[in-house]
Order: structure tokens, then sequence, then C-alpha cells
């Protein structure tokens, strides 16, 4: 009898303490610095970009170019890449995880393949800004900066019927006016900026608009194609920003970027690799992944964010 109540008593014990942690996960769970109650929102890029480039074009090639006017082949095949086959393999595994991104489409890659660019619309993810060709900013004056970006973006409308909301600059080379110059045209958000993991508010012209950073540490383009890092160390990189943001999650409010382009993020290895790492994702709670729009209207008037005016010199 005694050996039977005690254990009852120890069962008794067993879920009491099953009780307490419970409650301490609903309190963990509860404690997050995001208006969705997110612990780590993960944003990411696919850059739609393919028949936008200018003769010349950074390519594996570009070691040994060929003389000007003379059509490089090899290079506009390995462009084509992205528009054949890269996007939609992306495409297959955002869908296969329910995944949404954010795609910056330049206006003449939309011109170009128009099924891919309705393709990636078509199937839920942002259409967003990235100008209509691959050319500067920096160095055009206000109604040319204007004109360049509306072209672009009214291109892509026309034929994706998605207008943009969010923009991102050739190789994130803005000018002094193109924050004005997206205020004027009704953008919400650009991402031409690396000063913080998590989003936050600059005053253009007295208004609030809102800045989503973006990524040079997990950017295919610069660590697989200009640093020649394998596939594995680009894995690695990723897990290892993943979990240390994820740990400064529990105490502030934390964003993780991951950029892709078409012709090397769509290729089979990175691709892999992704896919390796969204299963690694999904292995912690309150992780969740956002188009760039989405995020931006929830951080756009949410007191919390905060308000970073270190370009207010050219913003005025």
């Amino acid at each position: 009898m005694k050996k039977y109540v005690s254990v009852r008593g120890l069962l008794a014990m067993v879920l009491l303490l099953a009780s307490f942690k419970g409650i301490s996960q609903t309190k963990e769970k509860a404690k997050s610095y995001w208006p969705n109650g997110a612990r780590l929102v993960i944003s990411v890029s696919m850059q739609f970009e393919t028949g936008g480039q200018p003769e010349g074009a950074e390519s594996p090639f570009s070691g040994n170019p060929l003389p000007k006017g003379q059509p490089d082949l090899a290079a506009d095949s390995w462009f084509r890449y992205g528009g054949k086959e890269g996007i939609y393999r992306m495409l297959d595994l955002w869908k296969k995880y329910d995944i949404k991104v954010t795609s910056h489409v330049v206006g003449q890659a939309a011109v170009k393949y128009p099924e891919v660019a309705k393709a990636i619309a078509d199937q839920g993810h942002e259409i967003a800004a990235h100008g209509m060709t691959w050319d500067n900013q920096w160095n055009k004056s206000y109604a040319d900066e204007l004109s360049f970006v509306k072209k672009g973006i009214d291109t892509v409308e026309a034929i994706t019927g998605k207008r943009g909301v969010g923009y991102n600059s050739n190789w994130l080379r803005r000018g002094p006016n193109t924050l004005k110059v997206l205020q004027e045209l009704g953008f919400l958000y650009h991402i031409d900026d690396l000063s913080h993991d998590e989003p936050f508010i600059t005053l253009v012209n007295g208004k609030r608009f809102v800045v989503i950073p973006y990524t040079l540490r997990n950017n295919d383009i610069v660590n697989i194609e200009g640093k020649h890092w394998s596939p594995d160390q680009f894995l690695n990189q990723l897990k290892l920003e993943f979990d240390q943001l994820y740990k400064e999650g529990a105490t502030k409010r934390r964003m993780m970027s991951v950029s892709f382009h078409d012709r090397i993020g769509g290729s089979p290895a990175v691709v892999n690799v992704m896919e390796q790492f969204i299963k690694y994702t999904k292995t912690k709670p309150g992780v969740v992944y956002m188009r760039k729009d989405d995020i931006a209207r929830l951080v756009q008037n949410d007191p919390n964010t905060p308000i970073d005016n270190s370009e207010e010199q050219y913003n005025k």
C-alpha cells in the first residue's frame, strides 16, 4: 500500500513539474520583441536580374574580357541560367516549405523573361523594384533618377500586375537623392543599408521611411562568386549567423537576411544548402520567414522600432 502511495505521489510530482515547465515555456514564448510574436524573423531576397546586365557585366569570365563590342556568348549563357533554371528551382523550394520571399526584379529582366516574373508573382512572392537595368543611380540628377526608378517599377507592374513598394539599388550604391525619389514615388522601404540587424525607421522630408537591412554576410554573390566559398562554407555561415541571432532574439528584436541571385542561388548545390538550412531553422520555435513588405508594414508604426537618422543631411 505504501509503495502504491509513493508511486502515485511521484507521478503527481512529475505532472506538477511538467506543468511548471509548460508555464515557463509559455512565458518564454510570449516574450517577443516582434509585433507578430516571433523570436527571429528570416527574410530571403531572390534577385531576378537575368537580361538586365550591361555589356561586360561581372561574370566568371571577367578576368579575361573579350574586346569591346565582341559578344561574350559564354558569359551571356551564364546569366541566362537564372531565367532558364535558377528561379524555377528556387520557386520549387519555397513552395515545398511554404515560404514567401522578396524578389527584387530588374525591369529589363521582366521584359526578356515575362513568364518568369509572372511565375514569381503568381506564387505569392513579393515583387519589389531593382531599377530598369543594371545602372548607377548615385551619379544621376534628381529628375533622371526619378525617371529611371519609375520606368523600372512601371514596366514590372505592367508585366506582373504587382507594383513594388520596396527598392534595391544596383550594388546598394544609392545616391543622396535616392530616398527622396523613392518617397515621391510612394515606396514604403528600401534595403540598401547594412548598419543594423533589425528594421528601423529613418526620416525623409520629416516623414517615416522604413529600412529593412540587407546582407553581405549571407549573400551568394559576395561569398560564393566573390570569395569562391564552397556550398558547405556558405551553409556553415548561415547556421552560425542563425544561432547567434536566435540567441540574441530572446532579449531584443533580431532579423536575419539571406540573399540569393537567380544564376547563383538557383544552382543545384546552393538550393540544396538552403533546404538544409530551412530544415535546421525549423527545429527552433518562434522562427518566421517573411516578405520584406510584410515586415515593413509590421514595424512601420510600432513604437518599439528604432529611429536612426544617420543620413539626415541627405534626407531633408
